[in-house]
């Protein structure tokens, strides 16, 4: 993971990403409803966790730097969509691979025990934020693109797969704001990636300042 990359080289970093993502083939089925249906272990998933607290610490509360994104309280079923399309490479994330590999995690359970336990782990209370320059525009800006998907406090949706974003590190979601935008995730929402083509970079910086500090 890298911080926000000045516009040289993040123009460079982009072009070899979407290399990356063309050289894979389209996106795949992943089996969510199968995982989905299956009766989660939050204590099994702890001791799965181990594999994952080296980025996203123990508390789940990722890297100090705010590069690996805080995963506590996340929702569980955003979280077993997010492995699964690692894992099928619908989102493109070399330094996961080997972690979310099925035979590493113990198959569909394991990814089921390991959503449950970071789902119910207390969230971030202390992310990384911006410079708190541009949270008015942040806020509005939010308020009148993207809380019909992701709530009006950013809580998102379980059932919906819609993430929970409040709280989160502000360079994670400036990359991967950026990343939707640039269409290298291949497993954002259609919808939120024609939004995104109408924000700038200072948009994008200043809607993950606020974020960051919503608690």
């Amino acid at each position: 993971y890298m911080p926000i990359l000045n516009s040289c080289f993040r123009g460079l970093f982009v072009a070899l990403l979407l290399m990356i993502s063309a050289s894979v083939s389209a996106a795949k089925v992943i089996p969510l409803d199968e995982a989905m249906g299956l009766a989660p272990n939050a204590q099994a998933g702890e001791k799965t966790y181990r594999l994952c607290a080296a980025c996203h610490g123990k508390d789940g509360f990722g890297e100090q730097h705010g590069e690996f994104p805080s995963i506590a309280g996340q929702h569980q079923n955003v979280i077993i969509k997010q492995i699964l399309d690692i894992q099928v490479k619908n989102r493109i994330n070399p330094a996961m691979y080997p972690f979310t590999d099925m035979e590493t995690l113990g198959g569909l359970q394991g990814v089921v025990d390991i959503a449950a336990y970071a789902a119910q782990l207390p969230s971030n209370n202390r992310p990384v934020t911006g410079d708190g320059k541009r949270t008015p525009a942040g806020e509005k800006l939010f308020q009148s693109n993207c809380t019909a998907c992701h709530g009006s406090n950013a809580q998102g949706d379980n059932e919906r797969l819609y993430p929970r974003i409040r709280n989160q590190h502000y360079p994670y979601l400036v990359r991967e704001l950026n990343w939707i935008k640039d269409k290298i995730r291949k497993n954002a929402d259609p919808a939120m990636v024609a939004i995104l083509q109408n924000f700038s970079e200072q948009d994008i910086e200043a809607v993950a300042d606020y974020l960051s500090r919503l608690d």
